[in-house]
């Protein structure tokens, strides 16, 4: 490997672990058991890729982070609205899943509300008898994954399908990419490599063109399925219905120019720029 500047390179070596910047030159090994690298590969290049990913993490972290915002407003209107400020405590509202069940999920909301400390659950507590509070303020205190579970093991498809509605999605939909973008959050807040990451979990994808045209990248390919790009696609989709004035199309097409990325590496296909879902805003 080619070092320009070996001050920069000691530096950087100095404040980062070894082994996580290994993983940004991995691809450019000739022989990983001798960490031969191919011909021509630079330090400097590898060392893009590492600051382009972490750029990324937090570019995805601030979009996922309005998404949930939405999301728990939703859930909350609409449960509130069809059932009740304490649809929560409702058993019948929900149903049991091999890695979920409602008797598990509300112990853990109790427990929650019990250790808070946010001013709002601590007025509660000392204001009223009941175990937990309006759905309304329980969902402020929800992980993103919590909200997740909740969503997805709502008993009635038209309790989901009222909360996915107003995204032009159906519910299977929106609760498929919801857990999907918990894995994806996740991975950017413990500082995971995100950049050519293979996905573990997909989610589903509209069988129809509308509402992202043919934006997706679909059954073509089931590694590029995996890696990020459906993610970043449905992110600006969802983003276009909660956030009208927002940059994310913008930011990340000037990231992957600023670090000249392939994207490729993350699942783009070729001529995605034109693609109905990003053509409609950086045009």
């Amino acid at each position: 490997m080619q070092v320009r500047d070996e001050a920069r390179a000691e530096h950087y070596l100095a404040h980062l672990n070894y082994y996580r910047l290994a993983a940004y030159w991995l691809p450019y090994e000739a022989d990983h058991d001798s960490h031969t690298f191919r011909p021509g590969t630079q330090f400097e290049t590898v060392l893009d890729h590492y600051l382009f990913d972490r750029e990324l993490r937090l570019l995805l972290l601030d979009a996922i982070e309005r998404v949930e915002v939405s999301l728990r407003g939703h859930f909350a209107y609409q449960m509130g609205h069809r059932h009740g400020p304490h649809a929560l405590m409702q058993t019948s509202l929900f149903t049991d899943s091999s890695r979920w069940n409602y008797r598990s999920g509300l112990a853990g909301l109790l427990k929650d509300v019990q250790s808070n400390r946010e001013v709002f659950i601590e007025h509660f507590r000392s204001r009223y008898d009941e175990p937990l509070p309006p759905v309304w303020a329980v969902v402020e205190i929800m992980s993103f994954g919590q909200l997740s579970k909740w969503l997805k093991h709502l008993a009635h498809s038209d309790d989901r399908n009222a909360i996915a509605r107003p995204y032009g999605l159906d519910e299977r939909i929106l609760t498929s990419f919801c857990h999907h973008l918990n894995v994806v959050r996740n991975h950017c807040a413990h500082h995971a490599r995100v950049w050519n990451r293979e996905l573990t979990v997909k989610f589903t994808l509209p069988r129809n063109p509308e509402p992202l045209g043919d934006s997706l990248v679909k059954f073509r390919d089931e590694t590029a399925q995996r890696k990020l790009y459906n993610t970043v696609t449905m992110l600006a989709y969802v983003l276009d219905v909660i956030s009208r004035h927002h940059h994310f199309r913008e930011r990340l097409a000037a990231l992957i120019e600023r670090y000249a990325i392939d994207p490729g590496s993350m699942g783009f296909p070729d001529g995605w720029l034109q693609c109905p879902v990003w053509r409609s805003r950086l045009s």
